[in-house]
């Protein structure tokens, strides 16, 4: 047996759409108010059938009805799981940010492709309404951060519920350079792969320092070794479990005689950068820091100057250099190019700049 309120709703709206054709803006506005109410006290109870009238129904009754009438129908809908998909699809595409503000930012009968499409062609406000809602997927972020501006973008990263991919990780650690509020923005995230995190801080600690300097410069020296501690407290707090598991891995292989350049390249293969710095850095007979700071450089030369002084292959190299412009998102380089510049490269010139870094390290701030 059909509900009263199913009956009810069924005799309403035959009576609605029949004297649609001949009412008035403020009748509509006023049938648009009793239909919502009745919509919304009984939306659970509605089967899809019903909700379908609702939908047909709503968008005869919104046609010349004024901004604000509309914007009050989104907010009333928005957080409604079971809102009828048209209507509220016609909302979200509103020129209006008042209308499609709360649609974009809660409704979840919203469909990606929908979403997509508005985020591609609309303006800042309602790219901001979107980075709002409760989840964001990858695709979506993508089109966030490379379309929005700073306050989007922000919005975007201080979303917990964002997914984002490498792509976008690699384009927002880079603008991060020249954005600290960005950097710390990115910094709080706590799916922020270790690689992307400790770029970060290495670009953008040279930075906090020469504001700090500038503003201080009395203190010049005191600050430079204040923002050493901070930066190695920082890397400090970056070690995840997984980095490391992955270290204790790596040392257990180099304990027992294990490790070797397949298996760093087999790592590099996997995308384990975490195993594949320990493993290079092992080999190489440096620090596992020292290791991740050359890895994280945006040129090739670091990784190559270690893995000439592990005694690697060049197959083994590009495998590494590979892994990094994936994790990175980087543009590929050419590995022809670097091929020859690391057959040219002697062990001995290898040794030396990496004794040269290691005292680099030693005299300046970490990054």
């Amino acid at each position: 047996m059909r509900s009263k309120s199913a009956r009810s709703s069924e005799n309403l709206l035959e009576e609605l759409q029949a004297a649609l054709s001949h009412g008035t803006v403020a009748l509509r506005v006023e049938t648009l108010r009793r239909v919502t109410d009745l919509f919304v006290g009984n939306a659970v109870d509605y089967s899809d059938d019903h909700i379908r009238v609702f939908d047909d129904v709503f968008q005869c009754l919104i046609e010349q009805i004024e901004v604000s009438a509309r914007a009050l129908l989104a907010d009333r809908l928005a957080p409604i799981a079971a809102a009828p998909p048209n209507i509220i699809r016609t909302l979200a595409l509103d020129e209006v940010i008042e209308v499609s503000g709360p649609v974009l930012s809660k409704s979840e009968r919203l469909d990606e492709t929908t979403l997509i499409e508005i985020a591609r062609t609309r303006g800042q406000a309602h790219l901001k309404a979107i980075s709002l809602r409760r989840v964001l997927s990858e695709a979506l972020t993508d089109v966030l951060v490379s379309r929005g501006n700073e306050d989007v973008v922000q919005s975007t990263v201080g979303n917990p519920g964002a997914r984002l991919s490498e792509g976008s990780l690699s384009d927002l650690v880079t603008r991060a350079e020249r954005d600290g509020d960005l950097a710390a923005c990115i910094g709080l995230r706590k799916d922020l792969p270790r690689h992307h995190y400790l770029k970060l801080v290495a670009r953008a600690s040279l930075s906090v320092r020469r504001k700090l300097e500038a503003a201080h410069p009395e203190l010049a020296d005191e600050v430079s070794s204040v923002v050493q501690e901070v930066a190695q407290r920082v890397r400090a707090a970056a070690m995840t479990k997984q980095t490391e598991m992955a270290r204790a891995l790596v040392k257990s292989l180099h304990a027992d005689g294990r490790l070797n350049e397949f298996q760093v390249t087999t790592f590099a293969e996997q995308g384990k950068f975490d195993e594949t710095n320990a493993g290079l850095a092992a080999l190489a007979g440096v620090a596992v820091e020292t290791a991740e700071t050359m890895m994280i450089e945006s040129r090739t030369e670091g990784v190559m100057i270690l893995a000439k002084v592990a005694g690697m292959s060049w197959p083994s190299v590009r495998a590494i250099i590979a892994m990094r412009e994936k994790l990175s998102g980087g543009s590929q380089t050419d590995m022809l190019t670097l091929r020859d510049t690391y057959e040219a490269l002697r062990s001995s010139t290898a040794q030396q700049v990496l004794r040269f870094h290691r005292m680099q390290q030693t005299t300046t701030p970490a990054a």
